[in-house]
């Protein structure tokens, strides 16, 4: 992600998209306006941001847009911009996974407010992805016996239960379980399972 963050704002109204940048430009933003979804959709490998998105327009609308970016695994926070009471269709999209929603004419303090915990979110996000990427570089240390044993652990098996699911005993266990800990460079079980579960494991990957 760039140092400058940027904000995509989708919308058919001419004026809402020129208010909507100039305050966001004036807020320290990079921004990049769409008058249609399709317009925004036709763009490849945008850069990860926050979109603002209307959700009557002409073409897709907001909520067919919102749907397309899941299709494509971009998922980027959203924000639903809405001029016509559709609460309705807002409460939709939240579900579908909006951020928020705001009604115009909007508040600007609440606009740039919804924009900051966006990125906010895209902060976590980019922690969570470092963090499992990591977690899985250490698994790769192990050896697939190691991994065999670790992934019982996972389950929550005692030794005597995974020994007996691999067929070798329990002090064999033991020991495999010991070099798994020397390799991952942790004293405790609790250690073991967060870098087994931030890598995925226990997820259905294991």
């Amino acid at each position: 992600m760039s140092e400058q963050r940027i904000v995509y704002v989708i919308d058919d109204e001419e004026a809402v998209r020129k208010s909507t940048s100039f305050l966001l430009k004036t807020s320290g933003y990079a921004v990049k306006c769409f008058g249609t979804g399709d317009e925004f959709l036709a763009l490849r490998n945008q850069e990860p941001g926050c979109v603002l998105l209307d959700l009557q327009m002409p073409g897709l609308g907001g909520l067919e847009v919102q749907d397309q970016m899941r299709k494509r695994g971009q998922a980027f926070p959203v924000i639903v911009l809405t001029g016509h009471g559709d609460i309705h269709a807002a409460v939709h999209a939240m579900r579908a996974g909006a951020l928020n929603f705001l009604e115009k004419p909007y508040d600007r303090e609440i606009l740039l407010q919804a924009v900051a915990e966006s990125f906010a979110r895209l902060d976590r996000a980019d922690r969570a992805q470092h963090d499992a990427e990591e977690a899985r570089i250490r698994l790769n240390a192990l050896t697939p016996r190691e991994h065999d044993v670790l992934c019982g652990l996972v389950n929550g098996y005692p030794n005597k239960t995974i020994a007996y699911d691999l067929q070798i005993s329990p002090r064999t266990v033991e020991v495999h379980r010991a070099n798994l800990m020397s390799k991952l460079e942790v004293a405790t079980l609790s250690d073991v399972l967060r870098i087994a579960f931030t890598a995925g494991l226990g997820n259905g990957d294991g």
